[in-house]
C-alpha cells in the first residue's frame, strides 16, 4: 500500500521480497523525479535496496516493513521500519573489508553514500533504520503540489487550429466517376469491379 501524506513525503508498506523490493525502488526512483531531486536517485534507490535487503535476509518473525521517504529542510530522508527490535551493526572488522565478500556490505555502501544514517528502536514493534541525503544548492524549494504537475510554460506548443477537425467532421462517402456511372472509386482512383467468372462444367 502507497500512502502520501503531503507533497514531500511518501509512505509504501510492503513484505521484503525480492520482487516487491524491486517495485520500491521503481517507486522511491518516480518520487525523486517528480519532486525534481533526479540526482538523488541513483543513491536513494541503492540504500533503500540495501535496508529492504537487510529485512528480507534478517529480519525476524516477518518480513513486513514500512518504507518511508520524506524531502524537508534541503535533506531526503529515507527509513525503513521492521518489527526485528534487533539493531544492526555495522562490522568494521579486517574480514569485512575482503573484497571478495559477498555479503555485508549493506551499511557500509549506506554509509558510504549518505550524509548520516542510524538506527533507533521503535518500542514494541521493531526498529527502524534511516539515512540522509543532502539535495543540491539548486534544486527546487517548491515543489509540485499532489494533485499534478503543470508543464513550463516555455514546453507547452499551441495546437494548430487547421490540424483540429470540427465537431461536425463526418467521413466523406466514396468518390464516384460521374452519375452515369457510380462505381465508386478505388484508394488509387481506379474502378472496383465485381468480376464474376462462371465455368462450364
Amino acid at each position: 500500500m502507497i500512502s502520501q501524506a503531503s507533497s514531500r513525503q511518501c509512505t509504501v508498506e510492503l513484505q521484503a521480497l525480492p520482487w516487491r523490493i524491486r517495485q520500491v525502488r521503481r517507486i522511491v526512483s518516480a518520487h525523486l523525479r517528480y519532486w525534481n531531486l533526479d540526482c538523488l536517485i541513483d543513491r536513494a534507490a541503492l540504500g533503500v535496496t540495501e535496508l529492504l535487503t537487510n529485512v528480507h535476509q534478517h529480519a525476524r518473525p516477518d518480513k513486513a516493513c514500512t518504507v518511508e521517504i520524506s524531502f524537508s529542510l534541503d535533506r531526503l530522508t529515507v527509513s525503513v521500519h521492521d518489527h526485528d527490535p534487533r539493531l544492526p551493526v555495522l562490522d568494521r572488522s579486517p574480514e569485512a573489508r575482503d573484497p571478495l565478500a559477498t555479503s555485508g556490505r549493506g551499511l557500509a555502501l549506506i554509509e558510504a553514500v549518505s550524509e548520516s544514517w542510524g538506527a533507533r528502536p521503535q518500542g514494541d514493534s521493531g526498529k527502524v533504520v534511516w539515512f540522509t541525503l543532502p539535495a543540491p544548492s539548486g534544486a527546487p524549494v517548491d515543489l509540485p503540489p499532489v494533485s499534478g504537475r503543470a508543464a513550463p510554460a516555455s514546453s507547452a506548443r499551441p495546437r494548430d487550429p487547421r490540424r483540429r477537425r470540427p465537431s461536425t467532421w463526418r467521413r466523406p462517402p466514396p468518390r464516384c466517376r460521374s452519375p452515369a456511372d457510380p462505381r465508386p472509386l478505388g484508394p488509387s482512383g481506379a474502378r472496383l469491379y465485381l468480376l464474376v467468372c462462371t465455368v462450364a462444367a
